[in-house]
């Protein structure tokens, strides 16, 4: 899905998003990252939802956000609250939802001039369970 948003000169802001992939100003990425309006780190390991660590979170502290949207694919799932302790420990919100509606959040509150972080892990594709 293509957003269309602009934003001021030098911030990060999440062009589209789509299964595998998510485009961020004019660069596009294939794996998990982590995007603030300033900068994009794409060593942020996990790959899937069930890869999620405490240590995950922990590299997220030092960006200093004020709010962290964390994006968990393609269906919304909540991390156990041991694993986000870090973040609620340095007094850092933080906000869960499908990967999608994460790229919109994060560029609401960046245009809103917040200090956000979004932790994108990429969309997959829902598999299918057999009854």
């Amino acid at each position: 899905m293509k957003i269309h948003l602009e934003s001021g000169l030098g911030q990060n802001l999440i062009r589209a998003y789509a299964l595998g992939r998510i485009t961020i100003n004019e660069e596009f990425y294939t794996t998990s990252l982590i995007v603030t309006p300033r900068q994009v780190v794409t060593e942020w390991p996990p790959v899937s939802f069930a890869d999620l660590l405490a240590g995950h979170f922990e590299m997220i502290v030092p960006l200093r956000p004020e709010v962290v949207i964390l994006g968990t694919g393609a269906q919304l799932r909540f991390p156990a609250p041991s694993l986000t302790r870090s973040l609620v420990e340095a007094g850092i919100g933080i906000e869960v939802m499908d990967t999608g509606a994460a790229c919109r959040t994060y560029n609401f509150l960046m245009s809103d001039g917040r200090r956000v972080a979004a932790a994108l892990l990429m969309i997959e594709e829902l598999k299918q369970g057999i009854d």
